[in-house]
């Protein structure tokens, strides 16, 4: 069964992720958008890196904020847009490999605040290695 209110809130996060030229210059794409869960992913470009080669942890940082940020959209009212309040990062591993998936997803979503999380991996052809997690806080803001 086709769940059309959710299909109407995909439809909104794809067209916001299509105007944020951050994504669009980290050459992002959007992966999966489910309710309380979004994947975005991006290549391991080399104006990405830092000095040791691996990806800058602001890509970590990038890619887990806006798939955390568009998890907790994908629970909130059909007319509210999101920004984050406050959002945490840990680097577990350096970033390293030919591309980097972020998976946020909601940890609790209330009526003025949605705590979310995401995980960041590296994906070096077979193999995924976790590089980053994050927590944060989103708001709904009226758009």
């Amino acid at each position: 069964m086709q769940d059309t209110a959710f299909d109407d809130i995909a439809t909104k996060i794809r067209a916001s992720f299509a105007r944020q030229d951050m994504m669009r210059t980290l050459r992002a794409g959007l992966d999966v958008v489910d309710p309380g869960c979004v994947v975005i992913s991006a290549p391991v470009l080399p104006e990405m890196r830092q000095q040791h080669g691996f990806a800058h942890a602001a890509v970590s940082f990038a890619l887990g904020d806006s798939a955390a940020g568009y998890a907790a959209l994908s629970v909130m009212a059909p007319d509210d847009e999101v920004l984050t309040a406050e959002m945490k990062i840990n680097l577990l591993a350096p970033a390293s490999g030919d591309r980097l998936e972020a998976r946020g997803h909601v940890i609790r979503a209330g009526r003025r605040l949605v705590v979310v999380g995401a995980t960041v991996v590296a994906v070096d052809g077979a193999t995924r290695r976790d590089v980053a997690v994050l927590q944060g806080t989103m708001i709904p803001v009226t758009g």
